[in-house]
């Protein structure tokens, strides 16, 4: 018998986001700081690989008790068009913040000894400053080649985050293929979607699709000593409000294309 329980689903959530950073922002660190013998042995691949199996694992960990939201543009879109309770929508939103922030801080500790000697990089979120192009242990790396404007990362973004809600609503649509109650290989699926946006909508952002996935490690990274991460408006532009009003968006279009021409429910 499900025991249904706010704290017990905040729980998950903080969880849930808990183990998405420790692991998405691990691997971020790894690339960044990890002893290898060159700059280019890890890549952005590794980076998308990554984050992909963090969403997996959390996922599986944390989709028995809420569905795994860990995203608050998640959370808005199912409040939006799911009928997920409004008064739900905050505490979930906070307790993935924490969760993140959480993460983060984990994070911090493993690889305290790298991050120290590399002047405290940028490795726990996106946009400007971070660590995606540039190694700080092993061999020389080529370097990143230059920074997309605001605009564009926004667009990133819109597109990253939709795209993000579709992958969620089609893993977890009975009427469609269904392959949460078949398979139980809803968790792949999503975290598939996270890889495929990375692979290919990710570059001018670093897609975050997840507004407290940046936002909490990007708090933990301001008071461990990293520079800038708050300088100007882009941190809350493009990683928390672009991708929080796309979620709901994106739904919409889900409902508008596929929806209606699903079969019906079986009884």
């Amino acid at each position: 018998m499900k025991r249904e329980s706010l704290t017990g689903e905040l729980l998950a959530e903080f969880f849930g986001t808990f183990i998405l950073i420790l692991l998405g922002d691990g691997v971020v660190a790894n690339v960044g700081l990890a002893p290898r013998l060159a700059g280019t042995a890890y890549n952005w691949d590794t980076i998308a690989f990554g984050w992909a199996f963090a969403v997996v694992i959390a996922v599986y960990v944390a989709g028995g008790v809420t569905g795994a939201h860990i995203n608050p543009a998640v959370t808005i879109a199912m409040a939006v068009k799911r009928g997920f309770p409004w008064a739900k929508v905050i505490p979930y939103i906070v307790a993935q913040i924490i969760g993140a922030f959480v993460g983060a801080a984990a994070v911090y500790f493993v690889y305290f000894t790298g991050l120290k000697d590399a002047g405290m990089p940028n490795v726990w979120c996106t946009g400007p400053g971070s660590v995606f192009g540039q190694a700080f242990w092993g061999g020389a790396s080529s370097g990143a080649m230059g920074t997309y404007p605001i605009w564009n990362a926004m667009i990133a973004e819109f597109f990253g985050t939709m795209v993000l809600l579709w992958g969620v609503l089609a893993a977890f649509d009975d009427r469609n293929w269904g392959v949460q109650t078949k398979a139980n290989l809803a968790a792949l699926l999503v975290g598939f979607t996270v890889l495929a946006v990375g692979l290919s909508l990710g570059g001018p952002s670093g897609y975050a699709i997840n507004p407290a996935r940046d936002f909490g490690p990007r708090l933990l990274g301001a008071l461990v000593g990293t520079k800038d991460l708050f300088v100007g408006w882009y941190w809350l532009i493009v990683p928390v409000l672009v991708p929080a009003v796309s979620g709901a968006i994106g739904i919409y279009f889900y409902d508008w294309f596929i929806s209606p021409f699903l079969p019906a429910a079986a009884e």
